[in-house]
């Protein structure tokens, strides 16, 4: 189940040189059904909505916090967004990516009665060539509250919409800006997607960002593909990113649309490599320890 929660977020493809068409992404299973049933869940699907919710964060409470040790810093920042924070509005959080199991493993660390949840927990991204490969994997993902992101379609394709609109419903949206597993842990460029769900939504979202060490040892990203247990893991929650002084400019300045995205998205990166290296010192001390 764990291997498949592999969350990712596009960078907006480049022109074609010399005028040469398109290279369409492949899809290999027709999801145009599912983005239908997200906008407008009915009765059948919440109520597997609740039980799939139910389950996989009972199930990540168990691996994360009872068979693993983990140290956790700030997560009352979260708490208190997902219990306190005004009706309406929205939340978005952004976060490292070191492990298939990054989501829904992260949440575990939440209470039970957010990460069990299905009112409470996130809308995130998902890779439509992993999680949406046939009608059974489908129905659990979407039923999951995840999201098809299909690779190689840009910024401008229904996922990253769906996320803008949920923004504007108030809900909670998560991103993995890296836009795929890191599994050397290099300095990738954030994915402008982040970018464009940020300037686009109606209202600011509380934005919440997130580094964590260890995942990749409790889900290895090299076969065997099993989840261990006894392992230190570290979690560090940073306080929100306050742009609402970036946004005002983009808005009162004539930018264009991806020169805004860009400059949010260099934004987010610069604050999430700054909790990087705090996350990195608190792993080191804790392992020592």
């Amino acid at each position: 189940m764990s291997s498949f929660l592999f969350n990712l977020l596009l960078k907006p493809a480049a022109p074609p040189p010399n005028g040469a068409a398109v290279q369409q992404p492949h899809i290999p299973y027709n999801i145009d059904w599912i983005f239908p049933r997200l906008r407008r869940p009915n009765r059948l699907w919440h109520i597997a909505s609740t039980g799939v919710i139910g389950l996989v964060g009972f199930f990540s409470k168990i691996v994360i916090v009872w068979l693993n040790k983990a140290r956790v810093h700030n997560i009352d920042v979260l708490e208190n967004a997902l219990e306190n924070r005004p009706k309406g509005k929205s939340l978005l959080t952004v976060s490292n990516h070191h492990s298939c199991f990054d989501d829904p493993g992260i949440w575990g660390l939440l209470k039970l009665r957010n990460v069990c949840n299905k009112n409470v927990i996130r809308w995130s991204m998902a890779a439509h060539d992993i999680c949406f490969t046939c009608k059974a994997h489908s129905l659990f993902f979407m039923y999951g509250k995840c999201i098809p992101v299909v690779r190689g379609g840009g910024v401008y394709q229904p996922a990253v919409d769906l996320c803008i609109e949920k923004l504007k419903l108030g809900d909670w949206v998560h991103v993995f800006p890296e836009g795929k597993v890191n599994m050397a842990k290099e300095d990738l460029r954030f994915k402008w997607g982040v970018g464009r769900i940020i300037y686009e939504a109606p209202d600011l979202p509380i934005i919440i960002p997130i580094w964590h060490i260890g995942m990749d040892d409790v889900l290895p990203n090299e076969p065997p593909y099993y989840l261990r247990m006894g392992k230190k893991l570290t979690y560090n929650f940073g306080n929100p990113i306050d742009l609402s002084a970036l946004m005002e400019r983009l808005r009162s300045s004539p930018v264009s649309e991806e020169e805004a995205r860009k400059q949010i998205t260099d934004r987010i990166q610069e604050e999430m490599m700054i909790l990087k290296q705090e996350t990195e010192r608190l792993h080191s001390e804790y392992v020592k320890s």
